[in-house]
C-alpha cells in the first residue's frame, strides 16, 4: 500500500503550517536516535512484548512509532501499523494525517497500542474517544508515556525555562494520575502498568552506563518516578443480562362459590338447632331460652 494510494485524513479545527509539524517531527526522531533515546525504545520494546504477548483478538493496531514493532510478539493474525505522512521508515499499512479519526468501523479492534501517541497529538482526549470508538467490549489499549515526576520530567521543567528542553519540546508529558482519569471517563480499566528508565538524564552513553545501578535501584525505592511508563487498561462496556423469554404468567381462577337455596339454609338452619331426643331437661330449657 503506498503513501498516495489512501487520501489523508483531515479532521477539524486549525492545525499548524506543515512546517512546523514536519520540523516537530524531525526534532522527535533525532531525540530517539541519540543514546538516551535509544535507551528508553530498548526499555519499551521489552515492555510491549511482555505485555501484548497474552493479548488475542483478529484485528491488532499500532499507531504511530516506527522506531520499534510494538506487536512482534502478539499473535494476533490481522496486525496493522499506522503511520503519518513524515515517519520514517516508511513500513507502514496505512497512512493517516493524524490520530484524531480514524477510517475503522465502531468496535472492529481488539487491540490499539498507542506510543508516545498522546503526548503528541493536538487533541489527546479526541484520540482516546476515537479509540473507545473502534475497540471491541473487553477490547486492550496500551500507552506508553514519559513520565512527568521523574528525572527526565524534570530536566526538561528546567530546560523549557531556558530554552533547552530535555525532551522535545513540542511534546507534553502525562501524567499517570491525569491519565488514569481520561481513561475511566470512558470506561476503561486499567489492568496493569509499569514504570521505569532510572537512570538520570545523560547525553552520553559512557554516563548511561556509568548509573546503570540505578536501575534496580530506583525500581526498589522509588518506583513511581521512572522516566517511562507503560500501562494496559481494557474497555469495559455494561449491559443487560437476559435471563430467559418472558412467558405470559396464567390467571389464577378462584373456586366458584357453591349458592344455597333459602329452603336449604333453613333446613341447615333447622338441624343446626334441633335438639336431640335423648337429651336432659336441662338442655331443652337452654334451647327454648335461645329461641324466645
Amino acid at each position: 500500500m503506498k503513501m498516495n494510494d489512501l487520501p489523508p485524513i483531515i479532521g477539524g479545527g486549525s492545525r499548524p503550517p506543515e512546517s512546523e509539524v514536519r520540523d516537530a517531527r524531525e526534532s522527535w526522531r533525532q531525540w530517539l536516535d541519540s543514546p538516551a533515546g535509544r535507551y528508553a525504545l530498548a526499555w519499551e520494546q521489552a515492555q510491549f512484548d511482555a505485555t501484548v504477548a497474552d493479548i488475542f483478538g483478529f484485528h491488532a493496531l499500532q499507531c504511530g512509532l516506527p522506531e520499534i514493532d510494538t506487536l512482534r510478539e502478539n499473535r494476533i493474525q490481522h496486525r496493522f501499523r499506522a503511520l503519518q505522512p513524515d515517519d520514517q521508515p516508511a513500513n507502514a499499512d496505512l497512512w493517516l494525517d493524524h490520530y484524531e479519526a480514524m477510517p475503522f468501523a465502531s468496535q472492529s479492534l481488539d487491540l490499539v497500542v498507542l506510543p508516545h501517541v498522546l503526548e503528541f497529538a493536538e487533541d489527546p482526549h479526541q484520540v482516546l474517544r476515537e479509540v473507545d470508538r473502534v475497540l471491541r467490549p473487553e477490547g486492550r489499549l496500551v500507552v506508553s508515556a514519559f513520565n512527568p515526576v521523574s528525572l527526565w520530567g524534570a530536566r526538561h521543567l528546567a530546560g523549557r525555562a531556558v530554552g533547552r528542553p530535555w525532551l522535545p519540546g513540542e511534546g507534553q508529558p502525562i501524567g499517570l494520575p491525569r491519565l488514569r482519569d481520561w481513561l475511566k471517563l470512558l470506561g476503561f480499566e486499567q489492568e496493569r502498568g509499569r514504570f521505569g528508565c532510572y537512570r538520570p538524564p545523560c547525553r552520553t552513553e559512557r554516563w548511561l552506563e556509568r548509573t546503570r545501578f540505578l536501575e534496580s535501584a530506583g525500581d526498589r525505592w522509588w518506583p513511581i518516578c521512572g522516566a517511562v511508563y507503560l500501562i494496559c487498561a481494557v474497555k469495559r462496556v455494561r449491559g443487560m443480562r437476559l435471563v430467559g423469554p418472558a412467558l405470559r404468567r396464567r390467571r389464577l381462577r378462584r373456586p366458584a362459590v357453591a349458592v344455597a337455596s333459602s329452603g336449604q339454609v333453613q333446613r341447615e338452619g333447622e338441624a343446626r338447632t334441633a335438639i336431640p331426643e335423648d337429651a336432659g331437661r336441662a338442655g331443652q330449657i337452654l334451647a327454648q331460652a335461645r329461641y324466645r
